[in-house]
């Protein structure tokens, strides 16, 4: 294929990609993880994957098991020429794109394959091993998997690889992993997936195959502010490897930031060192990873053992159950059925709470749950505002949503006591600042999930209860946490978003915290250990 016939085709499968892009909602490509690869990263990845290769190579048979309108084929055919393929396949569920990826390039040479990979994967009828895999699978998070799915996918993975997944694993892990076992040992491959493997609790089979099972070539982290999809807030990683087992003395290169020819900063780390760290995105280490988790972590106390750390109330319907406590008082909503609750951080500017005499925050406007544990008929019978307000509530499907259609009685919240500290949840966090805040909660109000709750325990507990005094000194060593060291314990998206689990931030080293009170570490029961464990 001539250079000029290259061009106008992939200037076409652009075309091509916008008007299918246009025919479905962003909820809806979402739930299907279609993010189409741009161009010019499938030409850098292409011209990498072709740097790796000897000269005197064995001829190629290309493949992308999600082969979408041809995005890393168009790549492919410019940096390799399409007439040095023996073999190309590209395989695809969506028929509309199919049909796009025949008509493109069919003619020059793709064998287009309808149909899931994931269950082609099991079939005889499966096409020849690649030798040379470029792909960016489909990011369906687990949370579009039924569990049947889920429960199939697990025990393909398994009966392939030996290799149990997590229910938590998106699609692409998946992907990826039964992708290695269809192509051919010696063979390349290069995955554009999300960054998060590198750093959750559900990649870590993910990160155990990449150092056990091939040799790990390479990978590239983006910088989380520069997204490569501009539909999706997801960070980004290129993760090149050889289909074979890896040498004993085996380092992979780690990069960070910038394009992927000319990245800002890498680093060789040993497959070893891969094995023994629960985290990957710490490397490469460097300024300009803001990743990189305190070396106090390797031993010493740490938050989770001194605090019981918990998500917030998960309510279901947050626009429904939490309403102005003013608003409840014009309805007639009765005081006992209602309980204090802060609103989201963004409405939180302070960082110490206090509260009225009644317990509610000394904030404006105060807000209220509305959680008891009464029969409906009860309600009927004794509190007729607020039975008429459960019943716009019905009328409007509130009673259906997932999370609420599980508690009995629906409009019973999970409970969780004011936790006298307070993190948040999410945050960005620029020029060095901490992404998250910590508050000092010093009402009975609860916190929806968008906080997560510190309440002290064992020894700490004991020591503020004796020295309620201790609790502001407290407070301000929690704000001196650093960004860095907050950053590299959670987890960050595309656009720089930053998150924090209960797990992650109980691995924050509580170092300091010992050093000031001594006396609490008699009787804790670290937690942060098991955690680690």
């Amino acid at each position: 294929m001539v250079a000029l016939e290259q061009q106008l085709l992939e200037t076409r499968r652009q075309t091509w990609q916008r008007e299918l892009d246009a025919t479905k909602s962003a909820e809806e490509r979402n739930r299907l993880g279609q993010f189409a690869t741009p161009y010019p990263l499938a030409v850098q990845i292409a011209a990498y994957v072709r740097s790796l290769l000897p000269p005197a190579h064995p001829p190629l048979r290309f493949a992308d098991p999600s082969v979408g309108s041809g995005s890393f084929y168009s790549a492919a055919a410019e940096v390799f020429g399409a007439d040095c393929f023996d073999l190309a396949t590209g395989i695809e569920l969506d028929p509309a794109f199919a049909d796009a990826a025949e008509n493109l390039w069919g003619r020059s040479g793709l064998r287009l394959v309808r149909g899931d990979f994931t269950r082609l994967i099991t079939r005889d009828a499966c096409p020849p091993a690649p030798n040379l895999i470029l792909a960016n699978p489909p990011y369906v998070r687990h949370h579009h998997l039924d569990r049947d799915e889920k429960l199939r996918l697990q025990a393909i993975v398994l009966q392939r690889t030996g290799l149990k997944t997590s229910g938590l694993a998106g699609l692409y892990v998946y992907f990826l992993l039964l992708a290695t076992t269809w192509m051919e040992k010696g063979g390349l491959a290069a995955w554009l997936i999300p960054s998060e493997f590198m750093d959750v609790n559900y990649g870590s089979t993910l990160r155990e195959f990449l150092s056990t099972r091939v040799t790990l070539r390479r990978i590239h982290r983006f910088d989380p502010a520069a997204v490569q999809f501009d539909d999706a807030l997801v960070s980004s990683a290129i993760v090149v490897f050889e289909n074979t087992t890896p040498p004993a003395a085996h380092h992979a290169e780690f990069s960070f930031g910038g394009p992927l020819a000319a990245p800002v900063v890498n680093e060789p780390v040993s497959a070893a060192r891969l094995r023994a760290s629960r985290k990957w995105s710490g490397f490469p280490r460097h300024a300009t990873n803001d990743r990189q988790i305190s070396r106090d972590h390797d031993d010493g106390p740490r938050l989770g053992d001194f605090f019981r750390i918990q998500r917030g109330i998960a309510t279901g319907a947050n626009d429904y159950f939490i309403l102005p406590r003013a608003e409840a008082r014009r309805l007639g909503l009765p005081d006992a059925c209602l309980r204090a609750i802060l609103p989201s951080p963004r409405h939180l500017p302070a960082t110490v709470i206090e509260a009225e005499a009644d317990g509610y925050p000394r904030i404006e406007p105060q807000l209220c749950l509305i959680d008891f544990d009464m029969s409906e008929e009860q309600i009927a019978a004794r509190h007729p505002a607020l039975w008429a307000y459960l019943q716009t509530g019905e009328a409007a499907g509130v009673r259906d949503g997932y999370l609420v259609r599980s508690r009995s009685p629906w409009y019973k919240q999970e409970q969780r006591r004011p936790a006298p500290f307070l993190c948040t949840y999410m945050g960005r966090g620029t020029q060095g600042k901490a992404p998250f805040r910590f508050i000092w909660n010093r009402s009975a109000a609860t916190a929806t999930n968008l906080y997560l709750l510190l309440t002290p325990q064992n020894g700490l507990a004991k020591m503020l209860a004796a020295h309620p005094d201790r609790a502001a000194w407290l407070h301000a060593w929690l704000n001196q946490v650093t960004g860095d060291e907050l950053r590299g314990v959670g987890r960050v998206y595309g656009g720089g978003l930053n998150k924090i689990e209960p797990k992650e931030l109980a691995r924050i080293c509580a170092k300091h915290l010992l050093d000031q009170w001594p006396e609490i570490s008699a009787n804790h029961d670290m937690q942060g250990d098991l955690l680690l464990q």
